[in-house]
């Protein structure tokens, strides 16, 4: 049986310059473990390939497979209170959904293939959230 490990990879493409939790699934293959911020293109429990750089950090090289989830951010603007940000949080969790926060201003939400993107887009549009996809699904 493999043995498995946790480490960090660093996506440093387009200014995204993040570090994402991952577990070593095989050969430069990683999968990772947390939702992005900032890095484009990935999303939580894709698997992609990292090598380590000449400082020993691990370092994204490409998407090896998708996972299904999908990545959406969203921003929430200086009108939004302490207490709406934890009822964004509890409703997307009552939805199945992940979401972490920077600064409780910063929201990066994982949506499983289990859960209708465009449903959760709806969502964010209807009270108002200001959101991107940071990683769109393929076009059809």
């Amino acid at each position: 049986m493999p043995t498995y490990f946790r480490c960090k990879i660093l996506f440093d493409e387009d200014g995204a310059d993040e570090t994402l939790n991952a577990e070593h699934v095989g050969a430069d293959r990683y999968r990772l473990e947390n939702i992005p911020f900032f890095a484009l293109g990935v999303s939580r429990y894709d698997v992609v390939e990292a090598r380590e750089d000449t400082a020993g950090m691990l370092t994204f090289v490409r998407v090896v497979e998708k996972s299904g989830h999908r990545t959406v951010r969203c921003v929430a603007d200086e009108s939004r209170t302490e207490a709406t940000h934890r009822d964004l949080v509890h409703e997307l969790a009552t939805r199945g959904l992940r979401c972490e926060a920077i600064l409780d201003k910063y929201f990066t939400i994982d949506v499983p293939p289990s859960v209708g993107l465009d449903t959760i887009v709806e969502f964010l549009i209807t009270r108002g959230w200001r959101w991107e996809h940071a990683d769109p699904p393929p076009p059809p």
